[in-house]
């Protein structure tokens, strides 16, 4: 509704500034009415030839081409333009050439006119043919930008709608998963179990009041990741060597979508962990040339690399927000799994408000 609006207000802006130019060029331009000297008189012919074409424009502009050139009814349109046209001229025509009307006269007795109106009755439905041609082919411009503007704003809900879809699915999917951690700790560990459910309050915070919004700061989200590594060191050993390097002095002025990063955080954990091996996760994220690159490597144990082959809900949703966000060659997202090792590199553009 606010771009047909502003549409619509650009459209009348210009047919007033073209209006407004006409009507005083007899006012402004004497030398144009082929005219010695401007007087009121003279200014009030030209207004004179000048109005029926102005009632034309009114009723072509306001019904003719919206009830019937905008809606492709084409014959109607061309038969009310004619009908139009001579509706307007006819009377004009036979009061000019009437007897005792009021229209001024010259010392010889006959109609003043202005030179460039005097025309033939034939030129003048010619004319306005034209212009009426001239405003259907402005109308018809306007209203390619406004489908236009209204198709991409379509696209742009769509596109968000989708977005939301896949960003509220790895919600359920990510506590699913996390509750269940808490599950198991019940039984081994109460007062751990406590603890547990403290750091999800927290996390469940920052995905109820932060991730609806398009981006976050950098700073929320890493500390939403701290959160939810602290959650997993309660369940597993202090064997597991976890390191988390990221720039503490941008992290705040810098904005990605939320909840991107936490789903390669959560794969590492998922399948990088052992408790009766040795195991490792260490993510290092960086701000540098209007991006940030975040890299995760975390241990691969064999037992676990036929689930590895099975992409989850996570890893499928987050390729499909990053093509939806960034397209699919804004951003650059390399998997690589090595002998003992699984490295997610991920490279996205800094986001601006």
């Amino acid at each position: 509704m606010k771009i047909q609006k502003k549409q619509t207000i650009g459209e009348n802006l210009l047919y007033v500034m073209v209006w407004s130019a006409i009507i005083l060029v007899p006012v402004l331009n004497s030398q144009m009415m082929a005219e010695l000297h401007v007087s009121i008189e003279n200014v009030l012919i030209a207004w004179w030839q000048i109005a029926p074409y102005l009632l034309i424009f009114l009723v072509h502009n306001t019904i003719l081409a919206p009830r019937y050139m905008l809606r492709h009814k084409y014959w109607k349109y061309l038969a009310g333009n004619i009908v139009l046209i001579l509706a307007v001229f006819t009377p004009v025509y036979f009061y000019t050439n009437l007897p005792g009307n009021l229209l001024p006269v010259n010392e010889a007795g006959e109609i003043r006119r202005v030179s460039f109106a005097n025309l033939e009755m034939y030129w003048n439905v010619v004319l306005a043919l034209f212009m009426n041609g001239a405003n259907s082919g402005i109308k018809l411009m306007y209203q390619s930008i406004r489908d236009e503007q209204q198709l991409e704003a379509l696209k742009r809900q769509n596109m968000q709608a989708e977005i939301d879809y896949l960003k509220y699915q790895i919600n359920p999917h990510f506590f699913m998963n996390t509750l269940n951690n808490i599950h198991a700790l019940i039984d081994i560990d109460p007062e751990s179990a406590k603890n547990a459910v403290i750091e999800l309050s927290k996390m469940m915070r920052y995905v109820l009041y932060d991730s609806g919004s398009e981006q976050i700061s950098l700073e929320r989200d890493i500390q939403f990741i701290k959160n939810y590594i602290e959650l997993m060191r309660i369940r597993y050993t202090d064997a597991i060597d976890i390191r988390v390097e990221y720039p503490r002095d941008r992290s705040s002025r810098v904005s990605i979508p939320p909840l991107l990063l936490i789903v390669f955080v959560e794969n590492a954990f998922k399948h990088g962990i052992s408790n009766n091996r040795p195991s490792f996760i260490h993510m290092q994220i960086e701000c540098a040339e209007g991006k940030v690159k975040s890299t995760i490597v975390n241990s691969r144990h064999a037992t676990r690399e036929n689930r590895r082959n099975k992409a989850g809900i996570g890893l499928e949703n987050v390729h499909k927000r990053l093509e939806l966000i960034y397209g699919p060659k804004g951003y650059t997202l390399d998997i690589r799994e090595e002998a003992g090792t699984y490295t997610v590199k991920l490279e996205i553009p800094i986001l601006h408000a």
